[in-house]
């Protein structure tokens, strides 16, 4: 079995996969300010050959790399996300957390604005997952943060490029996720050849609310030969 290779969201880290049990796995961080110079780097850094998954930003620049590469994935898991062009709501978005970096503001910060939108009403009511999340955001930093909000202005439609992919692909949506609801992810598997659905009760960031339900699945869909 190839190695297991995780991208996180925008201001997450790795602790998105902690309770999922999926064994070993790599946790490359997203630090570039392009997606093509993050796809550049994580090319650059990982082996020959990885079963690639991500959530949110990290899944879109997963499918950024196994159009760029797919001699390179052998399985592709996509999570909470959208392969579509930014719109003009989320380039204004996106700059004016840049400016609020800029003005001192801090991740964290940021974080706990989008609390209502990562975290499904009842998730958010959990203090633990909460803090975890705001933890993240600490860890991520100013500098990363900002780093990922750039990258985000660099993303393009994929759908189109996405229908030469032929890795067995799984997708896997919050049925309460605002951010980058089931219908998202319809839109990307009607691209794919090669892709299963799946939604499970929950909001944006999937892996930490149910980690065992998704830990499940993804852990399944590898044994089966992904």
């Amino acid at each position: 079995m190839p190695p297991l290779v995780l991208l996180p969201g925008m201001n997450c880290t790795a602790d998105l996969w902690t309770g999922c049990d999926v064994g070993e796995a790599l946790t490359p961080v997203l630090s570039e300010e392009s997606i093509d110079a993050q796809v550049d780097r994580l090319l650059a850094e990982l082996p020959r050959l990885f079963v690639l998954g991500g959530l949110s930003l990290g899944a879109i620049v997963a499918m950024a790399l196994v159009v760029r590469a797919p001699e390179r994935v052998a399985g592709l898991c996509l999570v909470s996300t959208n392969a579509k062009a930014p719109t003009v709501e989320q380039r204004i978005s996106w700059q004016n957390w840049i400016e609020r970096l800029d003005a001192g503001e801090s991740a964290r910060g940021l974080q706990a604005d989008a609390l209502s939108e990562l975290l499904s009403p009842e998730a958010a009511k959990r203090r633990v997952l909460v803090e975890r999340t705001l933890a993240m955001a600490d860890a991520t930093g100013s500098d990363r943060l900002r780093a990922q909000l750039r990258m985000q202005s660099t993303r393009v439609d994929l759908r189109p490029a996405l229908r030469a992919v032929t890795a067995p692909t799984l997708l896997v949506s919050g049925a309460e996720d605002s951010i980058c609801p089931p219908e998202f992810h319809l839109e990307i598997a009607a691209a794919l050849p090669r892709a299963r659905v799946v939604t499970i009760d929950g909001g944006h960031l999937l892996p930490m609310e149910r980690p065992d339900a998704f830990g499940a699945l993804l852990r399944g869909w590898c044994g089966s030969g992904a």
